[in-house]
């Protein structure tokens, strides 16, 4: 059937729509319905046609959608964050990396008889994993922290790095295809580095300057960088071919970790363009696989993916973990998961566009190997890891920790409060000023909006199992109500009142976030708790037991709003108006200033 151009846009639109959607409801990596909706309205349907629909503009669409998300990926590479890290994960994206890049070449040269530089190529896109794949699968298998750590910051880390890996390696097969003299091809090799290592930084700290010295309006801020990125791409391009990528990986990272620069906004902005240009990217790139030439490659194929699964991933995590204090179990989780995603899928296409575009015979198998790669070790990994990780004894326990939205006054002194009872506590804000004064004084902090995309794949929720919305935003407190609501469930999800009076207009707010607007008595709104705070009120625990119980409590302590009371086994539960503790707990209360009398109990 075919379908007019702007109706197959709509078409790609909506699929990719109903794919990221369905991936939330289900709780599954987004690569996985985006792959088959593209195989469906591809090679099964032939509804989309993308060489037809494009014709000369699909590989410029594929390469500038490619420098945006490795741009996107880059701007959240900080030096400051890889300083910290273990030797485990320096080592994974190093001598890790460049072990599963040597065994799966030579597998691919051996096994499926590819010729050296396209094996070496599909070895060097393979060593990719990234954190949308990897985020999804540890909220589904919840293992160990030091486990959900290494993975997680490991595909953070590996994708900008891979990716320019992946590029010098593409460089180095293309002189080598023209037959250039090794004199030649090392000074053109220095060039195209040259090139994209200079202009990304110039570009990068020019943006950066005229972000710091607000040149620009505000709403002009995401405008202009799309368009100095997309620009630096072009003359990069222009002045050394293929070094485009690597410019604006470069510029990424530049601008990401230059000095009073914030780049939260540009972040969020990116974020959203990357997920719309993903989603759409990956079905096109989906709809023009080829599953007969996948079927074709047969048992081959097959021992491939027991090669990548069975030896590159374990010799990987061998090399780089030896003479670490891991113990073998996490070892063999950690050599087990290792899932590739859309920047695999994205890089190779690129590539393999190029290739053809130079007459480049079997290009197309780059594409079909890769592809295969990824689909193997999503499904396997998917449905194996969480089994695997409860037969090695790794997987959490009952987590009891909390994550508060929300780092003004009255979220630091309750994480504090939660903090010396040896609760696992982390807060977030998207104000600075409130996330530097967390940091301060010693608190777990995320600088963000806690549902953001960033979040979702920066924020580590395995010792999470409540989540208090403490924001005096209202929007946010719903927005992250839903959000985790669906990760965690309702019932850990619970709201502060922005206003006592809510209730008087109740008509016109949301029933379903009411629910969770639970928190404290109903004249305990976030605006009188905040100005009792500011009139020299504390956060107090106090220990009741059948000796001091809640009566009694309360006959001693007149003027206190009782907010929370924790079990001997770690959980926190709320107080909501006249519930009444179980005893034995630790109580969390308000304590007002004695000077003011007029707080209700």
């Amino acid at each position: 059937m075919l379908l007019s151009a702007p109706l197959m846009l709509v078409v790609i639109g909506l699929s990719s729509l109903l794919a990221q959607w369905l991936a939330w409801a289900i709780r599954l990596p987004a690569i996985l319905p985006l792959l088959v909706f593209g195989i469906i309205l591809g090679p099964l349907t032939g509804v989309l046609q993308p060489d037809e629909l494009f014709g000369p503009l699909l590989f410029p669409l594929v390469s500038l959608s490619v420098a945006i998300i490795l741009f996107e990926g880059a701007l959240t590479l900080r030096f400051d964050e890889i300083r910290g890290l273990g030797g485990i994960v320096r080592n994974l994206v190093s001598i890790g990396m460049l072990t599963t890049f040597a065994v799966v070449s030579v597998a691919c040269w051996w096994l499926l008889a590819l010729p050296p530089e396209l094996a070496a190529l599909v070895g060097a896109v393979t060593v990719v994993t990234g954190p949308t794949v990897i985020a999804p699968l540890m909220r589904f298998i919840r293992p160990k922290a030091s486990i959900d750590k290494i993975l997680r910051w490991e595909g953070i880390i590996i994708d900008p790095v891979g990716a320019i890996f992946t590029l010098l390696v593409f460089e180095f097969i293309s002189f080598r295809q023209q037959e250039t003299p090794w004199t030649h091809l090392v000074a053109t090799l220095g060039l195209t580095v040259t090139v994209g290592l200079s202009l990304g930084a110039l570009f990068g700290y020019l943006l950066g300057l005229a972000l710091r010295r607000v040149w620009l309006p505000r709403y002009l801020q995401n405008l202009a960088v799309l368009a100095l990125v997309l620009t630096s791409f072009g003359i990069s391009n222009a002045l050394a071919e293929e070094s485009g990528l690597l410019t604006v990986t470069v510029m990424g990272i530049w601008l990401a970790n230059m000095r009073d620069v914030d780049t939260s906004d540009i972040l969020a902005f990116k974020e959203e363009l990357s997920a719309i240009l993903i989603s759409a990217l990956f079905i096109i790139l989906a709809a023009r696989l080829d599953i007969g030439a996948l079927l074709a490659m047969g048992w081959p194929l097959l021992a491939l993916l027991a090669v990548v699964q069975f030896i590159a991933r374990p010799l990987c995590i061998a090399v780089s973990t030896a003479g670490s204090s891991l113990h073998w179990r996490d070892r063999v989780l950690l050599s087990w998961i290792a899932p590739r995603g859309i920047v695999a899928a994205a890089v190779s296409s690129l590539f393999a566009l190029t290739l053809q575009n130079t007459g480049y015979q079997d290009a197309d198998k780059l594409v079909t190997v890769v592809f295969a790669v990824i689909i193997g070790t999503v499904i396997l990994q998917g449905v194996t890891s969480k089994p695997l990780a409860q037969w090695l004894r790794v997987r959490k326990r009952e987590s009891q920790g909390i994550l508060i939205v929300g780092a003004n006054t009255l979220a630091r002194q309750l994480a504090s409060a939660f903090v010396k009872l040896g609760i696992s506590v982390q807060v977030t804000d998207s104000s600075w000023e409130y996330y530097r004064q967390a940091r301060m004084e010693g608190l777990n902090a995320y600088y963000g909006l806690a549902y953001s995309e960033h979040a979702e794949n920066y924020l580590d929720l395995s010792e999470t199992a409540q989540v208090l919305a403490l924001s005096p935003n209202r929007h946010q407190n719903q927005l992250a109500a839903y959000h985790f609501g669906h990760v965690l469930g309702s019932d850990q999800v619970y709201a502060i009142r922005s206003s006592a009076q809510l209730k008087e207009r109740g008509g016109n707010e949301s029933r379903r976030f009411r629910r969770h607007e639970v928190l404290f008595n109903e004249e305990s709104s976030y605006a009188h708790l905040s100005n009792l705070l500011a009139k020299g009120a504390v956060i107090k625990t106090t220990k009741l037991n059948e000796n001091f119980g809640w009566q009694a409590y309360l006959d001693i302590n007149q003027h206190v709003i009782p907010l929370f009371y924790v079990k001997e086994s770690g959980k926190v539960i709320p107080i909501n108006g006249d519930d009444t503790p179980q005893i034995p707990c630790t109580l969390i209360a308000l304590v007002k200033n004695e000077k003011d009398s007029t707080t209700p109990r």
